[in-house]
């Protein structure tokens, strides 16, 4: 199967590098490239890509509201971040507006390509650097002065297992095969886990349960 991807930036030269690079391999092809984030939506109309690779700074409507625009289509890509920029506040908007992974510039090629082939499984991805900066947002807005008021309803033990597999960064049908249950019931089960934990996305529901100390995101080389 061939991954159809969709490049979105101001600068024609890290597109030009991207879709060199990604074309490498052959289960990736870029069928359309953006200079904005209008622009952005506009081709994934007409192409219905299956990966949007992301930057957030973009003329005329910037990256998050591109992601919140893209997300309303059908059929629905998957966004992926590729951005130079790390502040903790960007990353948690991005995440938040629904983007499946969300990568830095200078990434290695070897993980932009596992970041696309991972978010097409329906998985997500950070980079270790991401993840970290986001749990720390992710805390600091816990403990502020609001925090109290947001409970959350205690996971079943089959949520929890659940929850191990997304935080690898599983989609539904690997979650469904470890645990020796249907699609539709993992489906259920992440959905579940999701209104509990107050997520917005499954990126979101694994950095809320990780904060709430529920599990703990290995050191390895990415956060799937």
């Amino acid at each position: 199967m061939t991954i159809r991807i969709l490049l979105a930036d101001d600068h024609p030269v890290v597109r030009e590098g991207l879709r060199a690079v990604l074309e490498t391999q052959p289960d990736l092809t870029v069928v359309a490239e953006a200079a904005n984030g209008a622009e952005t939506i506009a081709q994934a109309r007409v192409t219905h890509p299956d990966i949007v690779l992301l930057d957030l700074e973009m003329p005329v409507l910037d990256g998050v509201e591109a992601i919140r625009h893209l997300l309303e289509l059908e059929p629905r890509p998957r966004v992926i971040v590729f951005t130079a920029f790390d502040n903790d506040e960007r990353i948690l908007h991005a995440v938040q507006a629904g983007a499946s992974g969300y990568l830095l510039k200078g990434a290695p090629r070897e993980e932009i390509f596992q970041a696309i082939r991972v978010t097409m499984g329906g998985g997500s991805l950070l980079q270790p650097v991401v993840a970290s900066k986001l749990l720390r947002q992710v805390s600091q807005q816990s403990n502020g002065p609001q925090a109290a008021s947001y409970p959350y309803e205690p996971l079943t033990e089959r949520e929890l297992e659940v929850l191990r597999l997304l935080a690898q960064g599983l989609p539904n049908k690997e979650i469904a095969a470890r645990l020796v249950i249907s699609e539709r019931t993992a489906k259920f089960h992440v959905s579940s886990i999701m209104n509990k934990l107050g997520a917005t996305n499954r990126t979101e529901a694994v950095a809320l349960a990780a904060q709430r100390g529920l599990i703990t995101l290995q050191g390895h080389s990415s956060w799937r």
